[in-house]
Protein backbone atom coordinates (compact mmCIF):
# COMPACT_ATOMS: atom_id res chain seq x y z
CA UNK A 1 0.00 0.00 0.00
CA UNK A 2 0.91 3.64 -0.82
CA UNK A 3 2.37 5.69 2.20
CA UNK A 4 1.50 9.30 2.47
CA UNK A 5 2.54 11.45 4.72
CA UNK A 6 0.39 14.94 4.73
CA UNK A 7 2.87 17.83 6.45
CA UNK A 8 -0.38 19.29 8.22
CA UNK A 9 -3.79 17.56 7.17
CA UNK A 10 -6.18 18.85 9.78
CA UNK A 11 -6.66 22.35 8.20
CA UNK A 12 -8.25 23.22 5.08
CA UNK A 13 -6.75 21.94 1.94
CA UNK A 14 -4.35 19.94 3.54
CA UNK A 15 -7.51 17.66 4.98
CA UNK A 16 -9.48 17.34 1.77
CA UNK A 17 -5.51 15.85 0.36
CA UNK A 18 -5.62 13.95 2.94
CA UNK A 19 -9.17 12.62 2.80
CA UNK A 20 -8.81 11.81 -1.01
CA UNK A 21 -5.69 10.04 -0.34
CA UNK A 22 -7.79 7.98 1.85
CA UNK A 23 -10.08 7.61 -0.58
CA UNK A 24 -7.82 6.45 -3.47
CA UNK A 25 -6.61 3.40 -1.14
CA UNK A 26 -3.47 4.97 0.35
CA UNK A 27 -2.31 4.86 3.76
CA UNK A 28 -2.11 8.46 5.19
CA UNK A 29 -0.38 9.80 7.96
CA UNK A 30 -0.75 13.59 9.20
CA UNK A 31 2.00 15.44 10.75
CA UNK A 32 0.00 18.75 12.77
CA UNK A 33 -0.58 20.46 15.81
CA UNK A 34 -4.04 19.31 14.76
CA UNK A 35 -5.32 22.99 16.63
CA UNK A 36 -7.74 23.24 13.39
CA UNK A 37 -8.92 19.92 14.15
CA UNK A 38 -8.82 15.44 13.61
CA UNK A 39 -7.16 14.19 10.73
CA UNK A 40 -9.85 12.88 8.13
CA UNK A 41 -11.43 9.26 8.88
CA UNK A 42 -8.59 6.46 7.75
CA UNK A 43 -5.70 8.74 8.24
CA UNK A 44 -3.12 8.33 11.35
CA UNK A 45 -2.59 11.69 13.27
CA UNK A 46 1.10 12.57 14.62
CA UNK A 47 0.44 15.62 16.76
CA UNK A 48 3.89 17.57 16.60
CA UNK A 49 4.84 21.50 16.62
CA UNK A 50 7.27 21.58 13.55
CA UNK A 51 8.89 24.59 14.79
CA UNK A 52 9.95 22.58 18.14
CA UNK A 53 13.22 20.62 17.59
CA UNK A 54 12.49 16.35 17.21
CA UNK A 55 9.51 17.29 15.57
CA UNK A 56 9.68 14.70 12.45
CA UNK A 57 11.17 12.44 15.05
CA UNK A 58 8.04 10.18 14.98
CA UNK A 59 7.85 9.77 11.02
CA UNK A 60 11.51 9.92 10.35
CA UNK A 61 12.54 6.96 11.65
CA UNK A 62 15.33 4.79 9.81
CA UNK A 63 12.56 1.81 9.20
CA UNK A 64 9.91 4.72 7.36
CA UNK A 65 9.85 5.61 3.68
CA UNK A 66 7.57 7.31 2.19
CA UNK A 67 6.58 7.30 -1.34
CA UNK A 68 4.52 10.46 -1.15
CA UNK A 69 5.36 13.50 0.85
CA UNK A 70 3.22 16.08 0.47
CA UNK A 71 3.92 19.93 1.84
CA UNK A 72 1.70 22.83 2.45
CA UNK A 73 4.15 25.14 4.51
CA UNK A 74 4.99 28.68 3.25
CA UNK A 75 7.44 29.76 5.94
CA UNK A 76 11.16 29.15 5.48
CA UNK A 77 11.61 27.69 8.20
CA UNK A 78 8.76 24.50 8.26
CA UNK A 79 10.14 23.90 4.53
CA UNK A 80 13.58 23.77 5.29
CA UNK A 81 13.05 21.42 8.30
CA UNK A 82 10.66 19.37 6.80
CA UNK A 83 13.56 18.76 3.59
CA UNK A 84 16.56 18.22 6.32
CA UNK A 85 14.37 15.30 8.06
CA UNK A 86 12.66 13.56 5.28
CA UNK A 87 14.35 14.45 2.46
CA UNK A 88 16.20 11.24 2.02
CA UNK A 89 13.15 8.91 2.91
CA UNK A 90 11.03 10.11 0.62
CA UNK A 91 10.59 8.66 -3.17
CA UNK A 92 8.33 11.62 -4.11
CA UNK A 93 7.68 14.90 -3.12
CA UNK A 94 4.76 17.65 -3.94
CA UNK A 95 5.13 21.02 -2.72
CA UNK A 96 1.82 23.54 -2.69
CA UNK A 97 3.18 26.43 -3.86
CA UNK A 98 1.11 29.29 -5.60
CA UNK A 99 0.62 31.42 -8.66
CA UNK A 100 2.00 33.99 -6.74
CA UNK A 101 5.70 33.56 -7.35
CA UNK A 102 5.18 34.72 -11.10
CA UNK A 103 7.00 38.08 -10.42
CA UNK A 104 4.36 39.44 -13.25
CA UNK A 105 0.74 39.58 -13.18
CA UNK A 106 0.40 41.71 -16.66
CA UNK A 107 0.57 39.01 -18.93
CA UNK A 108 -2.53 37.45 -19.76
CA UNK A 109 -1.86 33.48 -20.77
CA UNK A 110 1.67 33.32 -18.80
CA UNK A 111 2.54 29.56 -18.27
CA UNK A 112 4.92 27.63 -15.60
CA UNK A 113 7.96 29.15 -17.56
CA UNK A 114 7.19 32.69 -16.57
CA UNK A 115 9.68 34.63 -14.59
CA UNK A 116 9.44 33.78 -10.64
CA UNK A 117 10.08 36.82 -8.18
CA UNK A 118 13.86 37.32 -7.49
CA UNK A 119 14.35 35.92 -4.11
CA UNK A 120 18.31 36.83 -2.65
CA UNK A 121 18.97 35.54 1.14
CA UNK A 122 16.29 33.51 3.09
CA UNK A 123 13.25 35.49 3.24
CA UNK A 124 12.21 36.12 7.28
CA UNK A 125 9.48 33.54 8.80
CA UNK A 126 7.79 36.24 10.33
CA UNK A 127 6.89 38.59 7.19
CA UNK A 128 3.63 37.76 5.70
CA UNK A 129 4.23 40.22 3.42
CA UNK A 130 6.96 38.25 1.57
CA UNK A 131 4.15 35.60 0.75
CA UNK A 132 5.67 35.25 -2.81
CA UNK A 133 9.22 35.48 -1.86
CA UNK A 134 9.07 32.54 0.65
CA UNK A 135 7.35 30.15 -1.84
CA UNK A 136 9.54 30.95 -4.15
CA UNK A 137 12.13 30.62 -2.05
CA UNK A 138 10.62 27.08 -0.90
CA UNK A 139 10.83 26.00 -4.50
CA UNK A 140 14.31 26.88 -5.20
CA UNK A 141 15.41 24.89 -1.87
CA UNK A 142 13.05 21.87 -2.56
CA UNK A 143 14.53 21.36 -6.13
CA UNK A 144 18.29 21.52 -4.55
CA UNK A 145 17.42 19.54 -2.05
CA UNK A 146 15.31 16.90 -4.28
CA UNK A 147 16.07 17.13 -7.97
CA UNK A 148 14.35 14.89 -9.63
CA UNK A 149 11.48 13.64 -7.31
CA UNK A 150 9.96 16.70 -6.64
CA UNK A 151 6.54 17.66 -8.37
CA UNK A 152 5.88 21.73 -7.37
CA UNK A 153 1.59 22.20 -7.41
CA UNK A 154 1.11 26.36 -7.85
CA UNK A 155 -2.55 26.85 -7.28
CA UNK A 156 -4.43 30.10 -8.55
CA UNK A 157 -7.08 31.11 -5.82
CA UNK A 158 -8.38 28.33 -4.13
CA UNK A 159 -11.65 28.33 -3.12
CA UNK A 160 -14.98 26.27 -1.42
CA UNK A 161 -16.43 25.21 1.54
CA UNK A 162 -14.48 26.06 4.33
CA UNK A 163 -11.98 28.56 2.98
CA UNK A 164 -10.51 30.43 6.13
CA UNK A 165 -10.07 33.58 3.99
CA UNK A 166 -13.22 34.36 3.24
CA UNK A 167 -12.74 35.72 -0.04
CA UNK A 168 -14.94 34.09 -2.38
CA UNK A 169 -17.32 33.23 0.23
CA UNK A 170 -17.90 36.93 0.30
CA UNK A 171 -19.81 37.36 -2.92
CA UNK A 172 -22.70 34.88 -2.01
CA UNK A 173 -22.79 36.00 1.20
CA UNK A 174 -23.46 39.31 0.71
CA UNK A 175 -25.95 38.74 -1.71
CA UNK A 176 -27.62 36.72 0.87
CA UNK A 177 -28.45 39.71 2.78
CA UNK A 178 -30.00 41.41 -0.27
CA UNK A 179 -30.16 45.19 -0.59
CA UNK A 180 -27.84 47.64 -2.44
CA UNK A 181 -24.34 46.17 -2.51
CA UNK A 182 -20.71 47.88 -3.74
CA UNK A 183 -19.01 46.35 -6.44
CA UNK A 184 -16.14 47.03 -8.54
CA UNK A 185 -16.34 48.24 -12.19
CA UNK A 186 -16.33 44.73 -13.70
CA UNK A 187 -15.13 45.87 -17.18
CA UNK A 188 -11.91 43.69 -17.99
CA UNK A 189 -11.36 42.27 -15.29
CA UNK A 190 -11.06 38.18 -14.57
CA UNK A 191 -11.05 35.71 -11.74
CA UNK A 192 -9.40 32.39 -11.82
CA UNK A 193 -10.25 29.93 -9.04
CA UNK A 194 -10.15 26.52 -8.48
CA UNK A 195 -12.70 24.51 -5.85
CA UNK A 196 -10.40 23.18 -3.45
CA UNK A 197 -11.98 19.22 -3.97
CA UNK A 198 -10.40 19.12 -7.29
CA UNK A 199 -7.06 20.54 -6.69
CA UNK A 200 -7.21 17.77 -3.51
CA UNK A 201 -7.94 15.21 -6.70
CA UNK A 202 -4.95 16.41 -8.55
CA UNK A 203 -2.39 16.33 -5.72
CA UNK A 204 -3.57 13.15 -5.31
CA UNK A 205 -3.38 12.01 -8.75
CA UNK A 206 -0.28 13.51 -9.69
CA UNK A 207 1.54 12.32 -6.65
CA UNK A 208 0.35 8.80 -7.37
CA UNK A 209 1.55 9.11 -10.59
CA UNK A 210 4.51 10.97 -9.53
CA UNK A 211 4.44 13.70 -12.00
CA UNK A 212 7.44 15.84 -11.73
CA UNK A 213 8.12 19.55 -12.48
CA UNK A 214 5.88 22.82 -11.76
CA UNK A 215 2.54 23.28 -12.75
CA UNK A 216 -0.36 26.02 -12.66
CA UNK A 217 -3.23 24.53 -10.88
CA UNK A 218 -6.18 26.71 -11.59
CA UNK A 219 -9.89 26.67 -13.66
CA UNK A 220 -10.23 28.84 -16.87
CA UNK A 221 -10.60 32.10 -16.45
CA UNK A 222 -13.77 34.17 -15.81
CA UNK A 223 -15.05 37.28 -16.17
CA UNK A 224 -15.22 39.30 -12.72
CA UNK A 225 -18.74 39.67 -13.41
CA UNK A 226 -19.60 36.27 -13.86
CA UNK A 227 -18.28 35.31 -10.66
CA UNK A 228 -21.10 37.93 -9.23
CA UNK A 229 -23.55 36.75 -10.91
CA UNK A 230 -23.12 32.95 -10.21
CA UNK A 231 -23.27 34.28 -6.73
CA UNK A 232 -26.49 36.38 -7.28
CA UNK A 233 -27.85 33.36 -9.11
CA UNK A 234 -26.87 31.26 -6.09
CA UNK A 235 -27.97 33.14 -3.52
CA UNK A 236 -31.88 33.74 -5.02
CA UNK A 237 -32.37 37.19 -3.71
CA UNK A 238 -32.99 40.36 -4.56
CA UNK A 239 -30.20 42.68 -4.57
CA UNK A 240 -29.20 45.72 -6.28
CA UNK A 241 -25.17 46.60 -7.32
CA UNK A 242 -24.09 49.71 -7.12
CA UNK A 243 -20.73 49.63 -9.52
CA UNK A 244 -18.14 52.22 -8.47
CA UNK A 245 -15.26 52.95 -10.11
CA UNK A 246 -11.69 52.29 -8.81
CA UNK A 247 -10.30 55.90 -8.24
CA UNK A 248 -13.61 56.58 -5.96
CA UNK A 249 -12.82 52.99 -3.86
CA UNK A 250 -9.15 53.65 -2.94
CA UNK A 251 -9.77 57.18 -2.06
CA UNK A 252 -12.40 55.78 0.55
CA UNK A 253 -9.94 53.13 1.49
CA UNK A 254 -11.05 49.87 0.01
CA UNK A 255 -8.61 47.29 -0.36
CA UNK A 256 -7.53 45.38 -3.58
CA UNK A 257 -7.98 41.65 -3.05
CA UNK A 258 -8.11 40.50 0.27
CA UNK A 259 -8.38 41.41 4.31
CA UNK A 260 -10.40 43.58 6.34
CA UNK A 261 -12.17 46.32 4.18
CA UNK A 262 -11.29 44.94 0.69
CA UNK A 263 -13.67 44.15 -2.06
CA UNK A 264 -12.09 40.52 -2.94
CA UNK A 265 -11.29 39.50 -5.96
CA UNK A 266 -10.76 43.17 -7.21
CA UNK A 267 -7.65 43.74 -8.73
CA UNK A 268 -6.32 46.38 -10.32
CA UNK A 269 -6.87 46.33 -14.14
CA UNK A 270 -2.82 46.37 -15.07
CA UNK A 271 -2.43 43.30 -13.21
CA UNK A 272 -5.56 41.11 -15.14
CA UNK A 273 -2.59 38.59 -15.87
CA UNK A 274 -2.87 37.07 -12.45
CA UNK A 275 -6.09 35.40 -12.98
CA UNK A 276 -5.85 34.35 -16.24
CA UNK A 277 -2.41 32.07 -16.75
CA UNK A 278 -2.43 28.93 -18.88
CA UNK A 279 -3.77 25.56 -18.01
CA UNK A 280 -2.70 24.05 -20.61
CA UNK A 281 0.27 21.69 -18.49
CA UNK A 282 -2.13 21.36 -16.21
CA UNK A 283 -5.27 20.09 -18.08
CA UNK A 284 -2.92 17.74 -20.03
CA UNK A 285 -1.49 16.02 -16.58
CA UNK A 286 -5.48 14.84 -16.33
CA UNK A 287 -6.73 18.37 -14.18
CA UNK A 288 -10.08 18.57 -13.80
CA UNK A 289 -11.76 21.58 -12.45
CA UNK A 290 -15.76 21.44 -11.99
CA UNK A 291 -18.48 24.34 -13.38
CA UNK A 292 -18.24 27.53 -11.39
CA UNK A 293 -21.87 27.31 -10.62
CA UNK A 294 -21.39 24.07 -8.64
CA UNK A 295 -18.56 25.85 -7.06
CA UNK A 296 -20.43 28.69 -5.93
CA UNK A 297 -23.59 26.29 -4.95
CA UNK A 298 -21.69 24.64 -2.17
CA UNK A 299 -20.18 27.87 -1.09
CA UNK A 300 -23.37 29.19 -0.69
CA UNK A 301 -24.38 25.81 1.49
CA UNK A 302 -21.63 26.26 3.58
CA UNK A 303 -21.60 30.34 4.01
CA UNK A 304 -25.24 29.55 5.40
CA UNK A 305 -24.15 26.87 7.45
CA UNK A 306 -21.20 28.64 9.26
CA UNK A 307 -23.51 31.76 9.16
CA UNK A 308 -23.64 34.43 6.85
CA UNK A 309 -23.18 37.14 9.68
CA UNK A 310 -20.07 36.26 11.25
CA UNK A 311 -17.29 37.87 11.36
CA UNK A 312 -15.05 37.68 7.99
CA UNK A 313 -11.65 38.39 7.92
CA UNK A 314 -12.06 40.01 3.83
CA UNK A 315 -14.95 42.15 2.61
CA UNK A 316 -16.68 45.12 3.87
CA UNK A 317 -18.32 44.64 7.41
CA UNK A 318 -22.37 45.79 6.98
CA UNK A 319 -21.72 49.04 9.07
CA UNK A 320 -18.34 49.85 6.29
CA UNK A 321 -20.51 49.27 3.26
CA UNK A 322 -23.71 51.15 4.56
CA UNK A 323 -21.34 54.26 5.37
CA UNK A 324 -20.01 53.59 1.92
CA UNK A 325 -23.27 53.59 -0.03
CA UNK A 326 -24.50 56.69 1.78
CA UNK A 327 -21.34 58.69 1.14
CA UNK A 328 -21.59 57.38 -2.72
CA UNK A 329 -25.43 58.77 -2.79
CA UNK A 330 -24.56 61.97 -0.93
Amino acid sequence: MRKVLVLGGTGWLGHEIARQAVADGADVTCLARGSTGGAPEGAALVRSDRTRPGAYDAVARVDHEWDEVVELATTPGLVEGALDALAARARHWTLVSSVSVHARDDEPGADESAELVAVGERPDDAAPDLYAQQKAWAERTSAARLGDRLLVVRPSLVVGPGDPSDRFGHWPARMLRGGRMLVPTTEGRWAQVIDVADLAAWVVLAGRDRLLGAFTAAGEPVPLAEVIEEARVASGTDVELVAVDDAWLLEHDVRWWAGPRSLPLWLPLEASGFARRSTAAFRAAGGTTRPLAETMTRVRHDEIARGVDRPRRAGLTPDEEAALLRERAS
